[in-house]
């Protein structure tokens, strides 16, 4: 137990930020929302920042427990408690979230208060997500995620937003139906408890654990999102706001690899052994495939979406080779990815906002207009194609290693992303930025302003500090990777 409530705190400021910033009511008063909105978010991040300095990487379990009882009838508790792997995502949520607004300053108009609220409000129920200890309380933070993206898509997104809206909820709400089955299930067979550490000591008949296996994967594999249940992510990207694009590319996929990791593996690991080779399979197809689909992108934006799936390929790769080295390499592939596709997804966004177009073809020659935003632009493309130095070599360097130690051949498809990730990215790189001002449009382009070096120049530290020191997330994630390794090891057959 801890004397503060930390992790209450992280999840509730951000929704009661959200609630203040609903209250200033309609866009006479969006000046006033959105400062309260920054200070919620900077709030949400300070509240967080203790996390680091109270969390001891050297010790195994669970770290600033809550416990509070919920519905009693049920067993059903307000059960908080993180590890390493919570520590960094939690962290990027909160990080993220300031970026979000401070990008959307400008540029939303039209129901200020209310954009504002939403990102504040899943900001704190996605820590939610990544900080519950009991299943069901689990369950309500995940699909609750789902209210507020769908509204940013649903109400500020583009044309169609409503068909990408409604498919988006459609697509994650059943999948996640098929997982509160399972939960129901596994309540029963644990005797009547919600409680995770109850849930991972069950002793699961295999033809169970295949079951529970599945009806999880189809939840988290819609969330990754995995091939062939990706469909939903380019429609939701292309469009969504730009802060709607960075929080789903940034966080929300990452709720996916998370539910494997604290569901998959430890409640049915043995299912898990038996179906790596099928989950390898699916991840290498997402890199491969989803890569070379990723080329004849002509929407920056789709582009970039499908660059998500490949890349978030990696960590289902990582995860299910059942080795240290590519677990850790795994989930700091989900760090890295939420800086690199966050990033450019704004830049995408501050080149939309000032040609109102996502389309390559409209643009080149944007580097004799604007140098400095060229500049960080070819920091994140170089990021998004792995170069070392940056974060987006070491996740899938340490995937490719530990691959190496399974079979050669899941090593050597893997490390074709270097290739065909290369190639799309630097194709639309070239063709938007190089050359001679094709398009009048362009030549009336003005470099970036304060607040775009601000959230570019924040991410460009990050993803250099990651790519040059990894050291510290490698640190942290040790014990709870090295103790979900031991237990999955151990088989739970009874």
């Amino acid at each position: 137990m801890t004397s503060t409530p930390l992790l209450t705190l992280v999840i509730w400021v951000p929704i009661l930020a959200g609630a203040l910033v609903l209250a200033t009511g309609s866009d006479r008063n969006a000046g006033l929302a959105r400062t309260i909105a920054l200070i919620g978010a900077l709030a949400g991040f300070a509240v967080a920042l203790p996390l680091i300095a109270g969390f001891d990487p050297t010790a195994h379990g669970m770290q600033f427990v809550e416990f509070t009882p919920w519905i009693g009838r049920y067993n059903i508790n307000y059960a908080l408690g993180i590890d390493g792997i919570s520590l960094l995502l939690i962290l990027l949520n909160a990080f993220t979230t300031i970026l979000v607004v401070i990008a959307g300053w400008k540029v939303i108009e039209s129901r200020v208060a209310q954009y504002m609220a939403a990102f504040l409000v899943m900001s704190g129920l996605m820590n939610g997500v990544f900080a519950a200890t009991d299943a069901m309380l689990f369950y309500v933070f995940f699909e609750a995620t789902l209210i507020p993206m769908f509204l940013v898509i649903g109400v500020w997104g583009g044309p169609n937003r409503i068909y990408a809206s409604v498919k988006f909820f459609l697509y994650t709400l059943l999948g996640s139906l098929l997982m509160l089955v399972a939960l129901l299930y596994l309540y029963q067979a644990s005797g009547g408890s919600f409680a995770l550490a109850d849930l991972h000591k069950l002793p699961l008949p295999m033809g169970v654990q295949v079951f529970v296996f599945i009806a999880f994967l189809v939840a988290f594999a819609v969330k990754v999102p995995m091939w062939p249940v990706h469909t939903w992510l380019p429609d939701a990207h292309v469009e969504a706001p730009t802060g709607g694009s960075v929080v789903l590319a940034a966080i929300a996929l990452k709720l996916g690899g998370y539910g494997f990791l604290r569901f998959s593996l430890p409640i049915a690991p043995d299912a898990s052994h038996a179906l790596s080779g099928f989950m390898i399979a699916l991840s290498l197809i997402a890199v491969v495939y989803i890569g070379l689909v990723a080329l004849v992108q002509t929407d920056m934006k789709k582009l970039i979406a499908y660059s998500s799936i490949s890349h978030m390929g990696f960590v289902t790769l990582g995860v299910f080779l059942f080795e240290r080295m590519g677990m850790q390499g795994a989930i700091i592939q989900m760090i890295s990815h939420g800086f690199i596709s966050g990033a450019l997804f704004l830049c995408v966004g501050v080149m939309y906002d000032r040609l109102h177009s996502r389309q390559i073809a409209d643009y080149g020659g944007v580097v004799n207009k604007m140098p400095v935003f060229a500049a960080f632009f070819m920091l994140f493309a170089m990021a998004n194609a792995g170069l070392p130095g940056t974060s987006g070599f070491v996740g899938e360097f340490m995937v490719i290693m530990s691959a190496t130690k399974i079979n050669f051949w899941f090593a050597f498809a893997a490390a074709t992303t270097l290739i065909f990730g290369a190639a799309y990215t630097l194709w639309m790189y070239k063709r938007v930025v190089f050359g001679a001002v094709a398009n009048p449009k362009v030549a009336d382009l003005e470099d970036i302003e304060a607040r775009e070096w601000l959230f570019l120049g924040v991410l460009a530290v990050a993803v250099l500090w990651m790519g040059i020191h990894p050291a510290p997330f490698n640190e942290v994630l040790e014990a709870p990777v090295s103790d979900l390794l031991q237990h999955v090891a151990k088989s739970k057959l009874p």
